[in-house]
């Protein structure tokens, strides 16, 4: 599954076979939602995008992943499932004036009774003005957007059109997502030239992008190499820095997992030795830096809420150093998270909070917590009652903010261990005010 042709392309309502001279990237590009790998969260019959296409029905929507997930292909299939016109143009290459005859051909296509999915790759290098451009277009139904960016949403698009758009996150492609796209590589081209362990040495490599692994496996198919590669030869034939391991004692995954077991344990010691290993043994560091990010947040949490500025500024010193200098920051990150203080309080609360508002989307908030920028809304009781907490005794006010129906729910339980001590202190302190104020004396 490839993310492929960011580039301007001719409207069409289904993909078009590709050439027989075409990348392998290409060639092995899904011709439905059900070859897509790697994101089934979305493209399940569960997930966001499997609900609205046995609906028959889209709506606008931000595809939000990492480069080779499969952005561009799901926008392609999408149109084609639901029977849409399919028009894509790039913020890299596209100006006002591409954007106004895409409108205008949309427009010209909903008259005679064909809706179009505009596919705008790089959403996110538009400026604030031009993305305002897309909210008259998304709002009479003209187009239906599909954005796809690299970079947080929250961040790189404006309110406007986020409020009028859903973002569907999509997730780096793991092991066996990538496996299955080599393995439909040698099915058209033969086996690869590879060892078990440089193949192996390869997915790792690709660290979750489809694309990358699919360029390098055509690499290796035009070389028409005799015999196969181990991982050392395979690293210095595609002149790229690849781990390569222990065949019989260990691996990219099995090290990984050391090491984020051995930093939840606490162990210092330990977990230097794993990250040695892997640094030694050629893996890349910015690979380790994400894995350190991720463990911040959902092993340390607010128990240590300095652990993911460690990781975050690792990351940041090791992009401008580079290795082998920059590497002492990944250390430095790496023995922050062991001897910081745990707790997945945060982690849980996530899981907890996420289903919930799942099974409770439809629950409009408590009117008095409603803005009421018109004269009709305060009229119906918007805001009505409100309790500015800043003017309150102590800057609370103990008001309750859950939807009408809905008890008060306990997601974030909080760990007695470093800074979530005194977060439990405080959460203690705003419960007993909120039994005062409601007279409950319990």
């Amino acid at each position: 599954m490839a993310d492929l042709f960011a580039d301007d392309l001719p409207a069409q309502s289904a993909p078009e076979p590709a050439r027989d001279d075409a990348p392998l990237a290409d060639r092995l590009r899904p011709r439905t939602l059900g070859e897509v790998v790697g994101q089934e969260h979305l493209t399940g019959p569960e997930g966001a995008i499997g609900r609205m296409v046995a609906a028959g029905r889209l709506s606008s929507m931000i595809l939000w992943g990492p480069p080779g997930t499969g952005k561009t292909t799901i926008a392609r299939l999408l149109a084609a499932a639901v029977g849409m016109r399919f028009h894509a143009v790039s913020a890299v290459f596209s100006g006002v004036a591409d954007l106004k005859k895409a409108f205008a051909e949309a427009d010209v296509a909903a008259k005679a009774g064909q809706r179009t999915l505009l596919f705008v790759d790089e959403i996110h290098r538009f400026n604030r003005a031009q993305q305002d451009g897309f909210l008259p277009f998304v709002e009479r139904g003209t187009v239906t957007l599909v954005g796809a960016t690299t970079e947080n949403p929250s961040f790189a698009l404006n309110a406007a059109l986020l409020s009028r758009a859903q973002v569907l996150i999509l997730h780096r492609l793991d092991a066996a997502a990538l496996s299955v796209l080599l393995a439909r590589g040698e099915a058209l081209e033969g086996p690869l030239p590879l060892t078990p362990e440089a193949r192996e040495a390869l997915v790792a490599a690709a660290d979750g992008d489809g694309r990358f692994l699919l360029n390098q496996a055509e690499t290796l198919y035009a070389a028409k190499l005799s015999q196969p590669l181990d991982p050392a030869a395979l690293g210095s034939f595609l002149q790229r820095r690849l781990a390569v391991y222990d065949k019989d004692r260990d691996g990219h995954y099995n090290l990984i997992s050391a090491l984020h077991k051995a930093l939840r344990g606490s162990d210092p010691q330990a977990s230097l030795y794993y990250l040695a290993r892997m640094l030694t043994a050629g893996e890349e560091p910015l690979y380790l830096l994400r894995r350190l990010v991720r463990f911040a947040s959902e092993d340390i949490g607010l128990a240590d809420p300095q652990a993911l500025v460690q990781c975050l500024a690792a990351k940041d010193a090791y992009q401008f150093l580079g290795s082998p200098e920059g590497e002492l920051a990944v250390v430095q990150a790496c023995l922050y998270c062991a001897t910081a203080p745990k707790s997945n309080a945060a982690y849980v609360a996530q899981k907890e909070s996420f289903a919930s508002a799942r099974e409770t989307g439809s629950l409009a908030p408590p009117a008095h917590i409603l803005n009421a920028p018109t004269k009709l809304m305060k009229d119906i009781g918007y805001g009505k009652g409100y309790a500015y907490d800043h003017n309150a005794e102590d800057g609370f006010s103990g008001a309750d903010y859950w939807p009408e129906g809905m008890e008060p729910q306990a997601y974030y339980r909080p760990v007695e261990r470093g800074f979530e001590r005194q977060v439990i202190e405080r959460m203690e302190w705003w419960d007993k005010k909120r039994r005062e104020t409601r007279g409950d004396a319990g």
